[in-house]
């Protein structure tokens, strides 16, 4: 565990250049959709593709807004052409891809590939580094509009010589160039960087979301340690520009219930690129359930309020705390029709999560609140206050919209929700 000083946190954040988004026409809202790395890894063919977006049309996830069906890594053969060009693998995309993204399209979804800013991809086949122009052409002329670009196979300095944000810089370069070539909408451009050089800060500079951590891990202990990473950065994720958090694992390994509607839950409300990586064929209806969730969709893409949620207070750990396997309890954030919390019971055991309302910036003192429990759909009266989760399950999650419904009672006592400093007209303590 990792401890620290707010004061600290503070004097580093200030340092830190505030990038604008890049508002390129594309990718305003958290892109949600299918990625096929963490189901089939390198088994990936043209009727995998076809199915699994026939899939997302059947189990009714089209109809809540997954809208990209994403190819990842070993679609190519191992060289280039003897022009230079990528080329499909011949055996797994008989078809070629221009026949299979204008499938895609026609029924409605919009088609993701992957590429690599290194001489290779992660999983050995031919990278874009010094060829970043003739690719993005290629993915345009195949018909993709997206493009997940990982960090592979770095060329030596002595070559490349710049550091890891000039190298995504390239193709970000050839994006812009040849949608004003083409007149065409550029690629939506995904950094799959792991945030080792502090992707976080200039990403937005140059792409429209970037990976924040490591690779995901179908358990608790690595949803955990992405939570507690992007509890420091939630200020770098608006409109046009999101902290990826990778690819959803809900439904995959040993997960609990209770930690399925957590990692959706934390993923969506931080507004980090929603990517299913569940074989779907194989998807409980518990599962389909989770990720349908209307009400948590709609703040992932509020039209009005782009910000992650935040941490207002860590919990079970001091503020400012830094630690994978416990990480903030008590989220806030605004959002089109009201302030959005998140309580996470990151302990192993039932728990009862408090907190004064008072405590999100986004409230006002003085004031009641109607409660929406986003996941019971259910409205559960009005919080004057302070509210309280009773007996949330261990690794379990509470998702509530609260929305200002007019003066606190009359005569509430005492005269503050906090007590800290509170005083009379005359400057007195209340209760002198």
């Amino acid at each position: 565990m990792m401890m620290f000083l707010a004061g600290t946190v503070a004097s580093i954040l200030a340092g830190v250049t505030v990038v604008h988004a890049l508002n390129n026409g594309v990718a305003r809202l958290p892109a949600l959709g299918y990625n096929t790395w963490n189901a089939y890894a390198c088994n990936i063919d043209e009727n995998i593709i076809l199915e699994t977006a026939s899939l997302m049309k059947s189990l009714g996830l089209q109809d809540v807004g997954y809208n990209h069906v994403n190819l990842d890594d070993c679609w190519a053969e191992k060289n280039r052409s003897a022009e230079g060009l990528l080329v499909p693998n011949t055996e797994r995309f008989p078809s070629g891809f221009n026949n299979l993204t204008a499938q895609l399209h026609d029924m409605g979804f919009q088609a993701g590939i992957y590429g690599d800013s290194g001489w290779f991809t992660c999983a050995g086949y031919a990278g874009s580094f010094d060829h970043e122009s003739i690719d993005a052409q290629t993915f345009q002329d195949w018909g993709f509009d997206y493009l997940k670009y990982d960090n592979c196979y770095i060329p030596f300095d002595d070559i490349i010589r710049e550091g890891t944000y000039g190298k995504y810089q390239r193709m970000a370069d050839a994006i812009a160039n040849l949608s004003v070539t083409t007149g065409k909408e550029p690629l939506i451009y995904s950094l799959c960087e792991w945030g080792w050089s502090q992707v976080w800060i200039w990403g937005s500079s140059v792409g429209n979301s970037w990976r924040i951590d490591g690779d995901i891990a179908a358990n608790w202990d690595s949803i955990a340690s992405i939570i507690n990473f992007d509890s420091f950065i939630t200020q770098s994720s608006n409109f046009y520009g999101h902290n990826d958090m990778d690819i959803l694992e809900v439904g995959n390994g040993d997960l609990t219930y209770e930690e399925n509607k957590s990692h959706f839950t934390a993923w969506a409300l931080m507004k980090s690129p929603l990517l299913i990586g569940t074989n779907l064929s194989a998807a409980s209806p518990e599962i389909i359930e989770i990720l349908s969730n209307r009400e948590i969709l709609a703040i992932s893409q509020d039209n009005v309020v782009g910000t992650s949620i935040s941490p207002f207070r860590w919990g079970i750990n001091a503020d400012w705390t830094s630690n994978s396997s416990y990480p903030a309890q008590y989220w806030s954030g605004p959002s089109e029709n009201g302030t959005v919390f998140m309580l996470l019971n990151t302990l192993n055991e039932s728990a009862n999560l408090f907190f004064n309302l008072t405590e999100s910036p986004w409230i006002r003192a003085g004031r009641q609140y109607s409660v929406r429990d986003l996941w019971t759909h259910t409205d559960n009266g009005t919080a004057v206050r302070n509210f309280t989760a009773t007996d949330v399950l261990a690794h379990g999650v509470v998702a509530l919209l609260l929305r200002d419904a007019g003066d606190e009672p009359a005569e509430i006592y005492p005269p503050c929700s906090v007590w800290y400093d509170c005083a009379a007209e005359n400057g007195t303590d209340p209760d002198t």
